[in-house]
């Protein structure tokens, strides 16, 4: 068996169709602010990409840069500008944040409506009680990446590896909206291999590059791999190239989960725009 690989850069390409279509024809053009701290190397790619993929959509889109010893206080006041701003749609504060500021502060500052990374409290917890809200993207993401390929999940055992608040338990909420059954897993699960065998859909998202082999697969699983771990010169995933050889689809790594996680980015700011002006998403 060669598993499928459910490509996320042709799983992109369709969101931004969609998006161009209902930008046509609104009022307005979605407004999105990045800040980001320091020149970190990989923050520095990922603020350029998103920028460049917003402009490319014809939304606004302003970065603004403060260096590495910014103080916390100063950031909080600038959010709060933001957020008072009626022009800007979508606030964005690159992760990870230099040591002295509290990412918990950070994030609850942002104004729920405007939260376009959906890490704010308010949101998580629309987000598992079923209401409407913006989510995180990369979870987002893989839910969207999974549909586009037409994977119903209705009544699939899913397995999640990794129970991060920015992948694994709002992708738990997110699989259970859509009535998967969900185990999350992690690094203390007991039997985790057996566990991870019995998953028809399996995600990992542990941080730990090439974690999961073939022998954790169950023939004909669908497995995405969200993982991006920097080896040397290489990019590795958390799932082994082996895998290929009993699951029946794989996300590669890169070009899997990544372009998805822009995407719905992109898919929050029109989201947050929309819900802000209207109180609805569409």
């Amino acid at each position: 068996m060669a598993a499928r690989l459910l490509s996320g850069h042709e799983a992109a390409e369709a969101v931004y169709a969609e998006l161009k279509a209902r930008l046509q024809g609104l009022p307005f053009t979605p407004f999105l602010r990045v800040l980001r701290l320091g020149e970190d190397p990989a923050s520095v790619a990922y603020v350029r990409l998103k920028d460049k993929r917003a402009r490319a959509l014809g939304y606004r889109s302003q970065v603004e840069v403060y260096p590495e010893d910014f103080p916390e206080e100063a950031l909080l006041r600038r959010i709060q500008e933001l957020n008072a701003d009626s022009e800007v749609d979508g606030i964005l504060v690159q992760l990870p944040l230099p040591r002295h500021i509290r990412p918990e502060r950070v994030l609850e500052a942002i104004d729920p409506l405007k939260d376009v990374d959906g890490f704010h409290p308010l949101n998580v917890g629309r987000l598992w009680s079923g209401g409407e809200g913006l989510f995180p993207c990369t979870p987002l993401g893989v839910v969207r990446l999974l549909k586009h390929y037409g994977v119903d999940l209705k009544g699939k055992e899913a397995v999640i590896i990794g129970r991060s608040n920015i992948v694994g338990k709002p992708l738990a909420a997110l699989l259970l909206r859509e009535d998967a059954t969900v185990t999350l897993a992690h690094s203390k699960t007991e039997a985790l291999q057996e566990v991870a065998r019995r998953a028809e859909v399996l995600v990992v998202a542990a941080g730990r590059p090439h974690l999961v082999g073939k022998d954790w697969v169950r023939p004909g699983a669908i497995v995405v791999d969200v993982g991006i771990n920097r080896v040397g010169e290489k990019l590795l995933g958390d799932v082994h190239p082996e895998v290929a050889e009993v699951a029946s689809a794989l996300t590669p790594v890169p070009g899997g989960v990544g372009p998805m996680t822009v995407a719905m980015l992109m898919h929050n700011t029109l989201k947050a725009a929309l819900l802000r002006r209207h109180g609805a998403s569409s």
